[in-house]
C-alpha cells in the first residue's frame, strides 16, 4: 500500500510540473521601442503584425510588387511542400528582411500554406531574440529561412536567395530532400 501511495504521490508531483512547464506560453506580436531603430518587433510573430505601422510601409509594397516565378510555385505545389515547416528568423530593420520577408509571405499565401507550420521569429540587431530560439538553429544573417521535415532540417536560405527567387531555392530544396529518400530507401 505504501509503494502505491508513493507511485500516485510522484506521478501527481510530474503531472503538476508538466502542467507548470506548459503553462510557460511564448508572447507573441512583441513590439519594442529602441532609440536607434523606433519600433522593432521581437520574438514569435503573427504575419498579421506585419499590415501595422511602421512596418507596412516596407512590407505591403514589396509583398504586391513582388511577381512570383509561377511554374517554381508549381513545382512546390507538386513536391508538397504544405507537409513541411517553416522557420524563419528575420529582422524589421534589415534591409534584406524588408526585401524577402514580405516575398516569401506572397509566395506562402499562394501555395496556401498552413500558418501552423509557419514560425516566424524576429531578431534584434543583435541577432536575438526573448527566448535565444536563434541559438539553437545558429542565425548569424537575417532573414534565414529553414525548411524541416519531421523535426529535422532540410536546407536553408541565409540573407539572400542563391537563385535570385526564394520559390527556386525552395524548389532546390526539397529536391535534395526527395533525393535523400531515395537513397535511404536504396540503403536499405
Amino acid at each position: 500500500m505504501k509503494k502505491f501511495i508513493t507511485n500516485i504521490a510522484v506521478v501527481s508531483c510530474m503531472a503538476f510540473n508538466a502542467q507548470h512547464i506548459n503553462a510557460q506560453k511564448v508572447v507573441v506580436n512583441r513590439e519594442v521601442e529602441t532609440t536607434n531603430d523606433g519600433k522593432m518587433l521581437l520574438g514569435n510573430q503573427l504575419k498579421e503584425q506585419f499590415l501595422k505601422a511602421p512596418y507596412a510601409d516596407w512590407y505591403v509594397k514589396e509583398h504586391d510588387e513582388y511577381a512570383i516565378d509561377q511554374k517554381a510555385v508549381d513545382q512546390l505545389r507538386k513536391q508538397k511542400v504544405n507537409t513541411y515547416n517553416i522557420l524563419v528568423f528575420m529582422g524589421t530593420w534589415c534591409e534584406d528582411s524588408h526585401r524577402d520577408f514580405p516575398r516569401l509571405m506572397k509566395i506562402l499565401e499562394e501555395l496556401k500554406f498552413p500558418d501552423n507550420k509557419l514560425t516566424v521569429i524576429a531578431l534584434n540587431r543583435k541577432k536575438e531574440s526573448p527566448n535565444g530560439d536563434e541559438g539553437l538553429y545558429n542565425i548569424q544573417k537575417v532573414p534565414t529561412i529553414i525548411v524541416q521535415k519531421y523535426g529535422k532540417e532540410i536546407g536553408r536560405i541565409v540573407e539572400m536567395p542563391s537563385t535570385g527567387y526564394i520559390e527556386r531555392d525552395l524548389v532546390e530544396i526539397l529536391k535534395k530532400d526527395d533525393s535523400s529518400v531515395i537513397q535511404e530507401i536504396f540503403k536499405k
